[in-house]
């Protein structure tokens, strides 16, 4: 066969298949607290958790600690809540280490058990070194999310690893009120990096919803006050990306109300150095304030945070520099600096809006200057952290803390990254896409296509507590954000059952002409390397091209044929704010279609240039 097919579940059915298969064994044995049964990374995506289950005859609260290398101080516990049959979520378990697990009883008895996990990250443990104490980090962990070829992962007080993803959740990883996390989900609907949707997810890896979007999900997320979500997203019908916000119920994960950035900005009124038509405003953050229920978004390609009202998306402010913007915007919607040693943001990432209103974010000073002949080159740049204090009344700007500028190109990070606020004077500053190039000097390249050159790529994560350093994380790799949570969280409980996949996926840009080509019945060349990966609501192909070659993957039931294109010119991408998926071979290619809109079993062929070829596959809909 030409093309080589496989058909993968959703993760959610093979964690309930396996969870379900847990719990026969569970009820099939006489499992104790002194013996219990011990399930190794049941959820299949965390390998530094397991589940362990048993009974005990009356109601009873267990406290399950993980033992640390260095006790007591690398402990991570827990205690449940009373119950007869328990089910226990175990995280924080180590990598390449025979971990002790304690089980104790409320006012009873208590037992050690051993889980043995082997190296999960197979050597290439991205961590260079973590400088903080136990008694300022506690049992948190600070958790580093995929740009690069690394995958999510926590370290603690100590460096080591304690919590990690094996599969590519990318961009913004935030703690929702019911304790579980939301991230991006693991499938790849549309490159360089658009997803279909978020999940949300326990920290010991089971994942209780899917929101699928039918623009997909980039780079960042909100929770509202009543569990609904603020979404970064697309459309793919669009010329344009990340222009799109939407907000979905939490509930059913239907989309509630759309924000088009189109209708309160002029696409190319203000371009920033990785400006492109495509691309005009990237979008990398979302944040709602409640005290004047607006959003703040920030747009990369604009040098831009903009403000705008969440019912009537009317522009309120913009922060950035006022170069070469029309004088009327000027007057209406830009601030005027006030005080000493005052800078703007350039390409700024993750905005933040503190309690008294002031407005963070990580400036990561790319270009450093509007003007094309002021251009800073990037051994003379720098990246920082950055507050300012707005006066919406008298349109004026301060600046009134900063952090990394005295770093210069050591701490310069041209892309990902950002800032967390923990309360005043104590803020996390995570510069995640450091890179040089192979003679060691500062690359003028994003990080992942410095990486295909022979460079390296780091991030370099610090908290600063009233102007004194109290953390810093060093990493290989670049990593998209850094955030610290706690493993475990009050009232957190292992919710069993099947999780939920909602939302509805979007109907596939298709390409509307005919494109002339004789059939002869001949199998796609092995030479493609062609792969069909089908699911239940999309299917992708993968393939190997020659640069300029006419491309196009169609799907044909009888008269009825739907053609999408795949693009074989060299591409050049001014953003890349996740890496993870690209090729280290430009002929190798994706092509993604949902399967919504599409009814019935079609068979899949390809154009070259000017002949159709089969593929001996078909995919059903």
């Amino acid at each position: 066969m030409a093309v080589k097919y496989e058909f993968s579940e959703h993760l959610i059915k093979r964690q309930y298949q396996a969870e379900q298969e847990m719990l026969k064994e569970l009820e099939a044995g006489n499992y104790t607290l002194e013996h219990p049964l011990v399930k190794y990374n049941l959820y299949l995506v965390n390998p530094l958790s397991a589940v362990i289950l048993f009974k005990t005859e009356e109601k009873v609260a267990v406290t399950v600690t993980v033992l640390g290398k260095h006790q007591p101080e690398g402990n991570i516990s827990h205690t449940f809540e009373p119950a007869t049959t328990h089910v226990l979520p175990v995280v924080g378990l180590y990598s390449d280490y025979s971990n002790k697990v304690e089980i104790r009883a409320y006012r009873g008895d208590s037992t050690v058990v051993t889980i043995d996990v082997p190296d999960v990250f197979e050597g290439g443990n991205p961590i260079i070194s973590m400088n903080t104490t136990p008694e300022y980090l506690e049992d948190n962990i600070i958790i580093v999310s995929p740009s690069g070829e690394f995958l999510a992962v926590g370290y603690d007080y100590a460096g080591d690893a304690r919590w990690h993803m094996n599969i590519a959740c990318v961009f913004d990883i935030k703690r929702l009120k019911n304790g579980n996390l939301i991230m991006g989900s693991n499938r790849l609907v549309g490159l360089p990096y658009y997803m279909s949707g978020l999940y949300e997810i326990g920290t010991v890896g089971k994942i209780y919803k899917e929101y699928r979007l039918p623009g997909g999900y980039h780079h960042d997320e909100w929770e509202m006050e009543d569990g609904n979500l603020l979404v970064l997203t697309d459309d793919f019908r669009s010329e344009t990306v990340e222009d799109r916000l939407v907000l979905i119920d939490r509930k059913t994960g239907d989309i509630l109300k759309e924000w088009n950035y189109a209708d309160f900005l002029v696409p190319g009124m203000s371009k920033s150095g990785s400006w492109s038509d495509h691309d005009w405003f990237h979008n990398n953050a979302v944040w709602y304030d409640k005290n004047t229920n607006s959003i703040t978004l920030s747009g990369r390609h604009m040098d831009v945070m903009v403000n705008i009202d969440y019912d009537s998306g009317k522009l309120n402010w913009i922060i950035g520099d006022p170069t070469g913007w029309p004088r009327e915007w000027v007057d209406q919607y830009f601030f005027k600096p006030i005080g000493n040693n005052f800078e703007w943001q350039y390409e700024q990432h993750a905005n933040v809006i503190t309690p008294n209103g002031d407005v963070m974010c990580f400036d990561n000073h790319h270009y450093g200057n509007k003007l094309k002949e002021n251009y800073v080159p990037a051994k003379d740049s720098f990246s920082r952290g950055v507050r300012y204090r707005i006066n919406t009344k008298d349109m004026t700007i301060e600046q009134v803390w900063q952090y990394g500028k005295d770093r210069g190109a050591e701490f310069y990070s041209p892309y990902i990254s950002n800032v967390e606020y923990y309360n005043e004077g104590h803020y996390m500053i995570h510069s995640g896409g450091i890179a040089f190039d192979k003679d060691g000097n500062p690359s003028e390249d994003l990080g992942p296509f410095q990486k295909f050159a022979g460079g390296m790529q780091y991030s370099t994560t610090v908290e600063i507590d009233q102007g004194v350093k109290m953390l810093e994380l060093k990493t290989i790799s670049n990593f998209y954000r850094a955030e610290k949570l706690k493993l475990y969280t009050d009232g957190i409980n292992l919710d069993l059952g099947e999780g939920e996949i909602l939302g509805a996926m979007g109907v596939t840009k298709e390409f509307d002409q005919e494109i002339p080509a004789e059939s002869k019945g001949e199998l796609l060349p092995d030479s493609c390397k062609a792969e069909l990966i089908d699911e239940a609501d999309m299917f992708y192909f993968k393939a190997t091209f020659e640069k300029g070659q006419m491309i196009m993957l169609q799907l044909e039931q009888g008269d009825e044929i739907h053609r999408y294109f795949i693009s074989t010119s060299a591409s050049q991408r001014l953003a890349m704010c996740c890496g993870t998926f690209l090729e280290s071979d430009e002929r190798n290619t994706r092509t993604f279609v949902c399967k919504a809109g599409l009814k019935g079993v079609y068979d899949v062929r390809v154009i070259i240039d000017d002949t159709k070829y089969e593929t001996g596959v078909k995919v059903t809909c």
